[in-house]
């Protein structure tokens, strides 16, 4: 690392009284061993110029390598030295955080230079739900120490985003181009992000119709695939937001429809090469998608990019998404509808891009049932993937600070203070709601016959063969003590939660090949209901699919 330096003055110390608003994090040797030693200054002289457009916008941004020792011992943490290990990242991370409590926090670089947290995944079922982990940057948004517990990151507190690179790149073009289009962004009226590119599986059209009409007041503009396909016209493309319920799957550069009867039949609804030079500079994407924020490397795909690059590196200002397996319900809202909705109405009030994932979070922890696995899962692996400082939408305040602001580098106080009053009131939140979520733990004990009967019979109501089943025992919140005794009432309170997926992975399996070349594989399919029992009492069913 010697042919890369770092000014250690530009490390700001709490004790200074500086306020740091933005603070960008990364690892320079795993940028190096990526780009070289050309590569990287080449990356540090565009965050330069990032900074330095900052500074206009009344933002103070610094950068601070994680590897780099004498950085890291001005904020009291220990550096990175294994670029992989998601311990010593949460750790540095943190240590950023606590000496700068920054506004906003970007992470520069894909998993390869800073990984997502391996959260273990609650609903993990080799046949149903593969996916060991929920990979995510929920715990870099949170107070609570590493760990692989996802229920230990139900109080995110941060303003995070990550602008990603391509996994496994030679070349630094790509987030060079990322890095311009954050020096270069400009916010938009309101309405410009009021039309909406609606897309759905039409399996799902009822979902997606109320969660358009929650987000953007009407679904008139939905198209479903079947019967529409992946030859969007360019108008549609072209506006600003996108909100997309369709399937996806690993390592995989296309979301795929299914048509209403629910055939295991997944025709092309999005392409990743399609939407190159077809969408519009600021578009703003929210995706239920399986897979849909997954930052693969792009050999493993004939060496297409994953949709979620395609959208940044076509200048897309932010990409809203899911690195594993999302689910949702087919005819109301839930798990990764509402997260996704969440994320845009935030956005559309004016929130920076930052700001409305934060705000997505805590209010899914808030509403959603956190005793429900599938929750659990979903606030894991839903991740941001922007710099966090960019609002794309204008809001009359700033315009009339800027109008009022005096000399060629203006800070804007006033801004600066009411982002500040947002962020205190943001942590505040984020804290109490870590201390009132119940927390849940597998059961992996017999079940009582009268309840196994109870869930078989439940099952054959809702038409699920009966597959692998999960139970969950649920444990009060850290906050009960405090509670009225009533509100924790036992005939009040689910004592366990089941998962009950439907016949078998192989089973699926079976039916896709059936179904014949026009079925993807990798395309889950997975079906589950969700039951809560209260003391051998079922008070609760809803079934759910993977996106």
């Amino acid at each position: 690392m010697s042919a890369i330096k770092v000014n250690p003055q530009k490390v700001v110390s709490r004790a200074t009284g500086v306020k740091i608003d933005k603070a960008i994090v990364t690892n320079l040797s795993a940028l190096k061993r990526k780009y070289g030693t050309a590569g990287v200054q080449k990356i540090q002289a565009a965050l330069k110029h990032l900074i330095a457009k900052d500074r206009k916008r009344g933002l103070l941004t610094r950068l601070y390598p994680l590897d780099d020792a004498a950085t890291m011992k001005q904020v009291n943490g220990k550096p990175v030295t294994k670029a992989t290990d998601p311990k010593q990242n949460k750790n540095a991370i943190d240590a950023v955080y606590a000496a700068f409590a920054p506004d906003y926090l970007m992470i520069l670089g894909s998993i390869d230079v800073i990984p997502h947290q391996n959260l273990k995944n609650p609903l993990y079922s080799p046949y149903d739900d593969p996916d060991k982990f929920a990979f995510g940057d929920l715990p870099y948004a949170c107070e609570a120490k590493y760990s692989q517990r996802p229920q230990n990151f139900f109080g995110p507190t941060r303003v995070v985003g990550r602008l990603p690179d391509i996994t496994g790149a030679k070349d630094p073009q790509y987030l060079l181009a990322l890095l311009e289009t954050a020096v270069a962004y400009k916010s938009s009226n309101a309405q410009a992000y009021r039309n909406y590119f609606g897309i759905s599986a039409e399996v799902w059209k009822r979902s997606t119709d109320l969660s358009l009409s929650a987000t953007f007041g009407n679904a008139a503009d939905l198209k479903t695939v079947p019967p529409s396909n992946a030859k969007w016209p360019t108008p549609l493309v072209k506006r600003l937001s996108h909100f997309i319920n369709c399937h996806g799957a690993p390592d995989d550069s296309h979301f795929y429809g299914q048509p209403r009867s629910g055939a295991q039949v997944y025709p092309v609804a999005l392409d990743a090469v399609y939407l190159e030079k077809n969408i519009s500079e600021g578009t703003v994407a929210a995706a239920e998608c399986c897979y849909g924020g997954q930052l693969f490397n792009p050999v493993y795909n004939a060496s297409q990019m994953g949709i979620c690059n395609a959208y940044l590196g076509n200048k897309a200002y932010g990409f809203f998404g899911s690195t594993t397996i999302a689910y949702g319900p087919d005819d109301h809202n839930d798990q990764a509808d509402l997260i996704c909705q969440y994320f845009l109405q935030s956005l559309l009030k004016g929130a920076s891009l930052g700001r409305a994932a934060l705000e997505a979070r805590q209010k899914f922890a808030h509403t959603a049932s956190m005793s429900d696995p599938s929750n659990v899962k979903t606030i894991a692996q839903f991740n941001l993937y922007a710099d966090p400082s960019v609002a794309p939408i204008q809001q009359p305040q700033v315009a009339a600070c800027k109008a009022k602001a005096v000399g060629a580098v203006p800070i804007l106080a006033e801004l600066r203070v009411e982002r500040a009053e947002r962020r205190r009131d943001l942590f505040s939140r984020g804290i109490a709601l870590a201390k009132s979520q119940p927390i849940i733990s597998r059961f992996d004990y017999q079940l009582p016959k009268e309840i196994m009967l109870a869930l078989r019979k439940k099952a054959i109501e809702q038409h699920i063969a009966v597959g692998r089943t999960l139970t969950f025992t649920v444990m009060e919140p850290p906050s009960a003590k405090l509670m009225p005794v009533s509100l924790m009432a036992k005939e009040l309170f689910p004592s366990r939660v089941h998962v009950i997926f439907e016949g078998s992975g192989q089973e699926n399996g079976r039916l896709k090949k059936e179904a014949g070349k026009t079925a993807p594989p990798s395309v889950t399919g997975t079906v589950a209901l969700i039951v809560k029992e209260v003391d051998g009492t079922i008070v609760s069913v809803k079934k759910i699919f993977s996106r």
